[in-house]
């Protein structure tokens, strides 16, 4: 099974039994969920320990790419018993003032933050993106597809690669097959890539061309650069030649959830220049030495990309605090 490895072998040891086999999660629908086994696949539905624990936190439900705990009882049903420790986990934030976070996908290698070249990327949303994908855990790389509808894909793609330079930048059309070599080479028979990013960008038409197939369906970005919904679900298909993506359904408002190192991650110069200034307290407003202001006065740091870290960093530092105020109220409730 694709990244089953010996970390994933001693996490199932205490669970094995005749009636119990551990399996990956290919997609979850409405509380059951595809599970892929050494026996093959099978249909499981949540079992009483998976309830419990996803009635204390909603992050604890199986998802696209998770290895689990699966039961046969005698009368035949299949459960989903438990879910085995994530490597890794793309987080978000769910929508309203919940302060819950939602695992969009679990246990992959790779995150590629997938942007469509036309109409032109919004800086603003690559850096969002990439600090959910850094958060993560996974290595981020940056997919710009629909590369055979522009001419200036090179240039774009130099432009981004100033906005992350530790990050891989590959061009890629679906309907070419540039770059798709390249996205092989990453995933290497093993891996598991996720794609993540806004509606109508490619994430489906880009796994099909992956797997040689139609396997889901796609629909064209709108001319004002909105997507629209295709992908209604997260699942993991497997490819041909070894490994697997996990297609996800278009992310038309991402909040910050946990952020803070992704942040710092996809900021590194930011980071950098408040390490400088004079006051370690420095808040970068008017301190003298500030290091940071003097970058945005000589135009070495956009104001653009201050205000895009400002706006992250806020976002983070609100639902922290949501989060703190709803587990008071829990303990409260609790008595």
């Amino acid at each position: 099974m694709i990244g089953y490895d010996a970390a994933t072998a001693a996490s199932f040891a205490p669970w094995d039994a005749a009636d119990a086999a551990v399996g990956r999660v290919v997609r979850v629908d409405r509380g059951v969920a595809s599970v892929l086994t050494e026996q093959g696949p099978v249909r499981a539905s949540w079992g009483a320990p998976v309830l419990q624990r996803v009635a204390h936190d909603p992050t604890e439900a199986p998802c696209a790419g998770d290895w689990c705990v699966v039961r046969t009882w005698p009368d035949h049903r299949v459960t989903v018993e438990h879910v085995l420790p994530r490597r890794t986990a793309v987080v978000r934030s769910t929508a309203g003032k919940a302060a819950e976070g939602q695992v969009v996908c679990a246990n992959v290698d790779l995150v590629g933050v997938v942007v469509a070249l036309h109409p032109l990327p919004a800086e603003s949303r690559i850096e969002r993106l990439l600090a959910m994908a850094w958060q993560s855990g996974a290595r981020p790389v940056l997919l710009l597809t629909k590369a055979d509808l522009v001419a200036d894909g090179d240039e774009v793609a130099d432009d981004v690669r100033r906005l992350a330079p530790d990050v891989e930048v590959i061009q890629v059309s679906s309907r070419t097959g540039l770059g798709l070599d390249r996205v092989r080479e990453l995933v290497d028979g093993h891996a598991t890539l996720a794609l993540v990013g806004t509606s109508g960008h490619g994430k489906s038409s880009l796994t099909n061309a992956l797997v040689g197939a139609e396997v889901l369906p796609t629909r064209e970005i709108r001319d004002d650069g909105r997507g629209r919904h295709t992908s209604v679900r997260r699942e993991l298909v497997l490819l041909p030649g070894g490994g697997a993506v996990i297609d996800t359904p278009g992310l038309r408002s991402l909040g910050m959830f946990e952020a803070e190192e992704g942040i710092a991650h996809t900021f590194a110069d930011i980071d950098a220049l408040a390490a400088r200034c004079r006051f370690d307290d420095c808040a970068h407003r008017s301190e003298p030495g500030c290091q940071v202001l003097a970058a945005l006065a000589d135009g070495t740091l956009p104001q653009r990309r201050w205000e895009s870290y400002v706006q992250l960093t806020k976002e983070t530092a609100a639902m922290a605090a949501r989060r703190h105020v709803r587990r008071q109220r829990k303990r409260k409730d609790r008595g």
